[in-house]
């Protein structure tokens, strides 16, 4: 399902994606940036992308993430269908430790890129800050809420530092 203003659409190859995916929700959230999420196969469903991606950018989107296993052809499929950036996070669900969802993210031909980022959860709180980072490019508002972001990072470290050497 997309919505008017819609900035990020989130694709998830699958709904056993979803507990991977979740803490990309929650760094949009907080940064307060508008975004979609669907379930859609790249195999199983690849005119529906289509469609859902023609509707995202329609309403707005700027930014793909989608996130997919094993084959992981979903982000590749969005970047031969999109302008906008695509951002892969693979996900761990064949016998290869993610290894094979990895590749396949990011290994795409010439003038196909696939921004991707780590494997499981990581890359998903990364896919979102990404996101924020590229919208931030263009929206004032949005980069101060960045440079917070990471100033706040940089405390929570210092403060961990100085527990430790107290």
């Amino acid at each position: 399902m997309t919505n008017s203003n819609t900035q990020v659409a989130i694709i998830m190859g699958s709904d056993s994606d979803l507990p991977i995916v979740e803490p990309s929700f929650s760094i949009l959230d907080s940064f307060g940036v508008k975004y979609t999420k669907n379930v859609m196969s790249a195999h199983r469903t690849p005119h529906d992308v289509m469609e859902l991606i023609k509707k995202s950018e329609n309403d707005g989107c700027k930014v793909f993430i989608a996130a997919a296993g094993m084959a992981a052809h979903l982000a590749g499929a969005v970047a031969a269908h999109s302008t906008r950036p695509v951002i892969g996070i693979p996900i761990e669900s064949g016998g290869m430790g993610g290894i094979d969802s990895l590749l396949s993210t990011a290994m795409m031909p010439p003038g196909v890129p696939v921004a991707t980022v780590a494997v499981g959860k990581s890359g998903a709180k990364n896919s979102a800050i990404l996101a924020v980072q590229i919208l931030a490019t263009s929206d004032d508002e949005l980069a101060k809420k960045l440079l917070d972001y990471k100033e706040n990072m940089r405390m929570e470290v210092l403060e961990k530092n100085k527990k430790l050497n107290s």
